[in-house]
């Protein structure tokens, strides 16, 4: 009876476990650079540094344009995301922190805790209107440690 109970546990572990290291979707579009949900904005995100080092923090870039090629002012952007497959957000609370002018913004707070495919999830609001984008990066198994965080190499 505790053999069983012990292989029901295993055999749950197992099933639990690889559910979360599901391959990504084949057709994963990995651009940093797309149009808005409704096509109000066409939106580019960047990292400011790197390579990517996991569990540091780091800055990113967003550029906005209108449709017509605009740079879109004054904005309010949030930001969301998170590692689809695993079911967790950020570690962190990244956010907007300054407006630097061209409509480019300053997005700070960022931290990958772990290697994997990541979501950036941005809604954005101008007198353009409301509007929502989801950028795809992976960030590939640690390659060398870097001042006490471990560098990785990011799929585009």
């Amino acid at each position: 009876m505790q053999l069983q109970k012990i292989y029901s546990t295993l055999a749950f572990l197992a099933v639990a476990g690889t559910s979360g290291c599901m391959s990504m979707p084949a057709d994963l579009n990995l651009s940093l650079e797309r149009p808005t949900a409704q096509s109000k904005y066409v939106a580019k995100v960047h990292a400011l540094a790197e390579p990517i080092v996991i569990n540091k923090m780091h800055a990113w870039e967003i550029r906005l344009q209108s449709q017509s090629g605009e740079p879109v002012q004054h904005a309010r952007i949030t930001v969301d995301g998170g590692m689809p497959q695993h079911g967790h957000g950020f570690p962190t609370q990244p956010r907007v922190t300054k407006e630097l002018g061209g409509g480019r913004y300053l997005l700070e707070g960022m931290k990958f805790s772990m290697p994997g495919w990541w979501e950036i999830k941005l809604t954005i609001d101008s007198t353009y209107g409301t509007d929502k984008v989801t950028f795809n990066t992976v960030i590939i198994q640690p390659a060398i440690l870097a001042e006490g965080g471990t560098s990785a190499e990011r799929h585009f």
